[in-house]
């Protein structure tokens, strides 16, 4: 027995699952185009901060001429060289170098926060009736740069998440938000509905950009509605992301679209399923984004680092079980899981000098998102001033505090094509066969009518689905990056028509394979 094949049956072991399913596959599951492939794949990402969307904290140079308070874009766009400063700061923020380090450790996704008023420059009515209506000719520059960072993040095999994180009448009370005024989106229907027009705009934008500079630009892996919306009641988020969702789903059904969840996980992951299970278009993503920070509350601040480490490293520990139990029930609906936000920072009350503990804090975490979640963002790639360890990624991996790679790596070069697809087919059916022996076994506990045959044909499915995303890359990407699947769940769905009440099985055999897969790479590369 091979050692590592020991290693996978080592990892399988334990996996309990249950599920319903409904729809139709929307695309061939076992031959994907190219932009599917960046959509569901696992996405290890980071966000590019204060690019667009301003933070001073961030970087404090674009607000030297800003009017009072000075904390927010149209306080920039008030003040005296608002186009000039703006436009500069954008051409070298984030320059060539900055993608290609990212690139280079292991990152295969960015995260662009954007405001509505960026996209003056392709439709200038979203600026009618807003705080914004006099600053065309400041922000009129912006778009062709957000266009010019998707080209160049896909020249680097960089997917892109564009995120509104400044909606008209602002959706929370913070300065990123576009403003320095009180948020009215929730206030004023006019704003929301208005929302969702600047949100189809830029939709119709992103996909006639991809036609008009190559068709074959495939790197956009979704749209986020709306950056931390601060609701008034629950009701009226979830009656706007409805609306929001049918409308951009009529111009183009196939786009992911991303929803932030106001830390209330499992009652909008519940908004969520039901939302996929009553829509006719389903078989696109839609993703609940979860921001997870330790640093903020007095409760965080008064907790030692190292409790919050384990908390995020015990398996039956409350973030652990929520992040575990949402992304399945979200995976069965077609949809899946992001961290959309987090960072190794942590107050200094948490901090107890001991050594490595904030490197030991980040760690806790990617293992938690990687083993939970479809993806996360760190947030954020950089800043202003040197030596911030919890919140500059460019920082943190200076440090030692953020690993200098993620994602696995590919090695092997020079493997004889035949002779790899007959290694895999042999140990895919060894632990195959092992893991449908101990699926049997556990389940015999447990009289019922079972179907376990339908476990090994999710085995193989899984498997073979695994290496797919895997061989995508051919071996060219110059990074060394390995693509994996990332919405197990909803690629499951897509694998098959069968989701009746002996879906579970099904389920739970693929995903099995697919980590099965993932491990034999991992093991034999």
């Amino acid at each position: 027995m091979h050692k590592f094949t020991e290693k996978l049956k080592e990892n399988l072991r334990g996996h309990k699952k249950s599920a319903e399913s409904v729809d139709d596959p929307m695309f061939s599951a076992m031959d994907p185009p190219q932009s599917v492939l960046y959509q569901y794949r696992k996405q290890r990402g980071v966000n590019l901060g204060s690019w667009f969307v301003l933070e001073r904290w961030i970087t404090d140079n674009p607000y030297r001429f800003a009017n009072a308070p000075g904390q927010s874009d149209l306080d920039v766009a008030r003040g005296s060289h608002a186009r000039e400063t703006l436009e500069s700061h954008w051409d070298s923020w984030i320059v060539e170098e900055d993608w290609s380090w990212i690139a280079e450790r292991g990152f295969n996704t960015v995260r662009i926060p954007i405001g509505y008023y960026h996209l003056c420059g392709t439709d200038p009515s979203v600026l009618h009736g807003t705080a914004f209506h006099d600053f065309e000719y400041v922000f009129s520059g912006a778009w062709a740069r957000i266009t010019r960072a998707i080209e160049t993040a896909s020249r680097y095999g960089l997917g892109v998440l564009i995120d509104l994180h400044a909606a008209p009448g602002k959706q929370n009370n913070d300065s990123h938000s576009g403003t320095s005024d009180p948020p009215t989106f929730f206030s004023d229907k006019r704003n929301r509905k208005h929302t969702i027009e600047v949100l189809c705009i830029l939709l119709k934008a992103l996909n006639a950009h991809a036609q008009s500079y190559n068709p074959a630009l495939t790197n956009l892996v979704g749209i986020e509605l709306l950056n931390e919306p601060h609701p008034s009641n629950d009701s009226d988020l979830q009656c706007w992301y409805t609306s929001a969702i049918r409308a951009l789903r009529a111009i183009d059904p196939s786009m992911p679209l991303y929803i932030g969840e106001c830390w209330r996980t499992d009652q909008y992951t519940n908004f969520a399923e039901k939302l996929s299970s009553s829509s006719s278009s389903s078989s696109s993503l839609l993703v609940l984004d979860h921001h997870l920070y330790r640093c903020f509350t007095a409760s965080d601040n008064s907790t030692p680092a190292h409790a919050h480490t384990r908390a995020l490293s015990d398996p039956s520990a409350s973030t652990p079980q929520t992040l575990s139990r949402v992304s399945e029930k979200l995976g069965r609906a077609g949809g899946g899981l992001v961290v959309g936000e987090w960072s190794g920072a942590l107050n200094p009350g948490s901090l107890m000098g001991a050594p490595g503990e904030q490197a030991a804090y980040v760690r806790a975490q990617l293992e938690l998102y990687e083993r939970c979640c479809a993806g996360w963002f760190f947030w954020t790639f950089k800043k202003q001033w040197p030596g911030d360890t919890g919140w500059s990624l460019r920082d943190s991996v200076g440090a030692g505090v953020f690993p200098d790679r993620v994602g696995l790596r590919r090695r092997g070069v020079g493997v004889d094509k035949a002779v790899e697809q007959e290694r895999r087919a042999r140990v895919r059916d060894e632990v195959r066969d092992w893991a449908l022996d101990a699926h049997k076994r556990y389940w015999a506990q447990y009289p019922g009518k079972y179907e376990h045959w339908r476990f090994g044909e999710g085995f193989v499915r899984g498997w073979e689905v695994e290496y797919v995303f895997i061989d995508s890359g051919s071996g060219d990407d110059p990074h060394g990056r390995v693509t994996e699947l990332g919405f197990k769940g909803a690629w499951a769905r897509q694998t098959t028509q069968d989701h009746g009440k002996g879906y579970w099985e099904y389920e739970h055999g693929f995903m099995q394979g697919v980590d099965a897969a993932t491990r034999d790479f991992q093991y034999s590369s």
